[in-house]
């Protein structure tokens, strides 16, 4: 996943400089827009498994304050050492959701001059 949003920020970036690609900026608007839902999915299901395991870790740690065992602080040590991989993850997917924002915020102002956009 993380290949595809990259060369996919640079695909945009590129067109954004030199539309060699044959269609207009209003349709890269739409096939952007499209995209950005998907990964905006992508975001939300991120988000959702990293709460799921970050409550699981927390309550695991919870029950280990009350009732120590071993079989517990494994069970703690998994969900901790899934939970970094996950945070990493949904860290770039939010980081490229909001630079595709402001990519579509590019294309827009090709498509209107004169419209407020934000700096890549």
């Amino acid at each position: 996943m993380k290949r595809r949003i990259e060369s996919y920020m640079a695909y945009i970036d590129r067109l954004l400089t030199d539309n060699d690609s044959g269609l207009t900026y209003e349709e890269l608007a739409i096939l952007h827009e499209k995209q950005l839902a998907f990964f905006m999915h992508e975001r939300l299901v991120h988000l959702l498994v990293t709460l799921t395991f970050a409550i699981l870790a927390f309550g695991t740690f919870f029950m280990i304050c009350f009732a120590f065992s071993v079989g517990l602080l494994l069970l703690f040590a998994a969900f901790l050492i899934l939970l970094i991989p996950y945070i990493m993850h949904y860290y770039l997917l939010e980081n490229s959701v909001q630079y595709m924002y402001r990519q579509f915020d590019a294309l827009q102002a090709k498509i209107h001059p004169g419209t407020k956009t934000f700096s890549l």
